[in-house]
């Protein structure tokens, strides 16, 4: 069995965004020269998700919207973590949307639904990022 890793690493623009991975996944599914097996994709800050879904606008729009109202962002003072920090709406923001994701491989290629895409969701950017990919298989 092989295994192989890499960090991918994002300057985040905005306090939340959400970053379609795909194509970086992919490319590490290429480099890893593995066929059949599977990909384990994390986020590395626990403030940030990785999760598959539907790459439109319309969605991830309503994920911004719904998130909002689980969990929102201000009055800061709302969260006993907010004594340093202002982000304890992100964390909740991450356990909603989840910390990975695992795929299958199948013949060298992400063994996916017709839509489903993986996306980094990150809910307390504005600085870089990084997503660990770990593959292990034949």
């Amino acid at each position: 069995m092989k295994s192989y890793r890499k960090e991918l690493w994002f300057t985040v623009k905005k306090r939340r965004e959400l970053i379609n991975i795909t194509p970086d996944v992919e490319q590490c599914l290429q480099e890893s020269g593995i066929k059949e097996g599977m990909v384990l994709v994390n986020a590395m800050h626990i403030t940030a998700s990785v999760f598959i879904n539907d790459d439109e606008p319309g969605l991830h729009q309503d994920f911004e919207d719904w998130l909002e109202k689980l969990a929102p962002e201000k009055p800061h003072s709302q969260y006993r973590h907010n004594t340093f920090e202002d982000n304890g709406d992100a964390h909740l923001k991450r356990t909603v949307m989840g910390r990975e994701v695992v795929a299958a491989v199948t013949d060298g290629a992400l063994d996916f639904g017709p839509w489903e895409q993986i996306f980094y969701g990150e809910f307390d950017g504005k600085r870089k990022k990084r997503v660990l990919v770990k593959i292990i298989g034949e």
